[in-house]
């Protein structure tokens, strides 16, 4: 070995140092910590997997859908015995988790245009602030309480206008989420009188005005918004309370009965003082389902 030339003795140390390397980090670290684990943790680390009536229902840590498409009910409706959870991007599907990306900002739609060129501008888009009202109003009815909130129309749209011209006197304002034959959401702006948005033509150039009017939000932020991970398995102690009447009369349980469930299935801040106590939803309703 000594009579090897120099280079030739460095690269032989790099390899033996890259394998044994390997072999500690890449094959003993990870069966150490990995049987550390399945004896400690085994709950956890086999997905903290939850089971009803002798099979796998879900993961505590996963975020899941209650309506017609996973269990009996409608297709796609809420199933209103069970506690609904937080809307997610994603579909609920762990290999698609992540955020729509879209900020406040994003408050037009496009509308859907028949006519148009291309699938995307015959599907039109929903804007985030149209996606929200969307999800507050029908959480509203579900609810048997008011869906409305600031910056929304009472048809579930972003109530946003475009103004003609971008700067000086309006001459023309449009409702440019409201397709045409609908009603504006107000009448008259600045002594103008407001347009419905009509599919297929170009507002860009007007100047956009986001109408907060008057209402006040009943349905909490996380009922309408999705996670940055859009599986998050929590939802806020306000949105479990709002529920709570419904599933109390859809099982016949008492009140007091689904209450003192939330609150045995709710979770504090992590470490005393990061976040907000959340909910977890899925062991919520096993819980539930445990009642009968």
């Amino acid at each position: 070995m000594e009579r090897l030339p120099n280079p030739l003795r460095r690269h032989l140390a790099a390899v033996r140092a890259v394998a044994v390397l390997t072999v500690i980090l890449g094959v003993l670290y990870p069966l150490l910590v990995t049987g550390v684990a399945q004896v400690l943790l085994s709950h956890q680390a086999g997905g903290s997997i939850l089971r009803a009536d002798g099979r796998d229902v879900g993961s505590a840590l996963i975020g899941q859908s209650f309506t017609g498409q996973s269990f009996t009910g409608e297709d796609g409706a809420p199933i209103r015995k069970y506690f609904q959870s937080r809307p997610s991007t994603g579909g609920y599907d762990p290999l698609a988790s992540g955020a729509s990306n879209l900020g406040p900002q994003d408050v037009v739609d496009r509308l859907p245009d028949p006519r148009g060129v291309g699938q995307a501008a015959r599907k039109g888009r929903v804007s985030l602030l149209t996606e929200v009202c969307a999800r507050s109003k029908a959480v509203g009815e579900l609810e048997g309480v008011s869906g409305a909130r600031p910056y929304c129309a009472g048809d579930g749209v972003g109530a946003v206008l475009k103004v003609f011209p971008a700067v000086g006197t309006p001459t023309r304002v449009v409702s440019v989420n409201q397709a045409c034959p609908a009603t504006p959401f107000i009448r008259v702006y600045q002594g103008v009188r407001v347009e419905c948005g009509r599919p297929g033509e170009d507002y860009s150039a007007g100047r956009t005005v986001p109408v907060r009017g008057d209402a006040r939000a009943v349905v909490p932020p996380d009922a309408v918004t999705a996670s940055g991970s859009g599986l998050d398995p929590h939802i806020s102690v306000a949105y479990a309370e709002l529920q709570a009447p419904r599933v109390a009369r859809e099982r016949g349980l008492g009140l007091d009965t689904v209450r003192t469930l939330i609150r045995e299935h709710t979770t504090g801040r992590a470490l005393g003082f990061l976040g907000e106590s959340g909910v977890n939803v899925l062991e919520l309703n096993l819980a539930l389902d445990r009642e009968r």
